[in-house]
């Protein structure tokens, strides 16, 4: 099946029970969805019109709809014809499959009961399933088999499919002075105290990273030029890939003695640096404390 290009307002998962759609709700949390699990099919109208009245509020919402409801499962197709006539709406259904082998294996790992057959073996829940869903995936958008997927290739996938345009990667760019502690949320680190120390020059040494004579004097070494063009190129390299796994948040630290001349320049530099490809917060943790 085509994949839906336009963009989506309201995103509905269903599909076998063991098929991942945990997996792929979390996934979508995390680029940013407003996501509801287990939700009554006779309420999705009422999202549909939230989202309306939201006026760009809510921009984007994922709900699970699966056979923990099936008291209510009934009432999906007429749902879906409902928000099918809504202006303004764009909904997308995501159904989630595997085959029986994979399934019953799956059930047998986590102990679970299938839902279909709390008290028989889990292919006949499946089986009944099946048979229930037919329907259904007749009118999924998207149909996607995570029989040969493990859970970090099926985040890949949604993450792939349904990142917008616009970066869902925040990059926190954080300089600091080592003697004042490392930070304890950074996931990449670099030492800069290899550069030569603006403190030592007594004009530079009241002033900070982010006033142009000590931005000058730590961009203007050669050690400098050469270390930002190999830290960048790793960087352009690296995030990308953080991206692709959907991570939402990547805190780079850059540390000196003190956190207020090399390191704050380096920040700065890399905040302009990434800011043109990527949503970029730039701070600086111990650029006051030396004054």
């Amino acid at each position: 099946m085509e994949e839906n290009k336009k963009a989506i307002n309201l995103l509905i998962i269903t599909g076998m029970s063991g098929a991942g759609k945990t997996v792929a709700v979390q996934s979508l949390e995390d680029l940013g969805f407003f996501c509801v699990d287990n939700l009554p099919p006779i309420l999705i109208p009422k999202f549909a019109d939230l989202i309306k009245q939201s006026g760009g509020g809510i921009e984007r919402v994922a709900l699970v709809v699966d056979l923990r409801s099936r008291e209510f499962f009934d009432s999906l197709q007429e749902a879906i014809d409902s928000i099918n006539e809504t202006e303004g709406i764009a909904f997308h259904i995501l159904y989630l499959d595997a085959n029986d082998q994979t399934l019953v294996s799956r059930y047998k790992e986590t102990r679970r009961r299938h839902p279909l057959s709390p008290n028989g073996s889990p292919l006949e829940g499946i089986h009944a399933e099946r048979r229930l869903l037919q329907e259904m995936k007749g009118r999924a958008h998207q149909i996607v088999d995570t029989s040969q997927m493990k859970p970090a290739q099926l985040r890949e996938k949604i993450v792939t499919q349904y990142t917008q345009q616009t970066s869902s990667l925040t990059i926190n760019v954080l300089s600091f002075g080592f003697k004042y502690g490392t930070p304890i949320d950074v996931d990449l680190l670099f030492d800069v105290r290899f550069l030569p120390n603006p403190h030592y020059v007594d004009e530079l040494r009241p002033k900070t990273g982010c006033d142009a004579e000590v931005f000058d004097y730590v961009m203007n070494q050669p050690d400098t030029e050469e270390f930002l063009t190999k830290l960048i190129d790793l960087l352009s390299f690296l995030i990308p890939h953080y991206q692709k796994e959907g991570k939402n948040q990547l805190v780079i630290g850059i540390g000196c003695t003190g956190g207020k001349h090399r390191s704050v320049a380096i920040t700065e530099h890399l905040g302009k640096t990434f800011a043109k490809d990527y949503a970029v917060r730039v701070s600086h943790r111990d650029m006051e404390k030396s004054k």
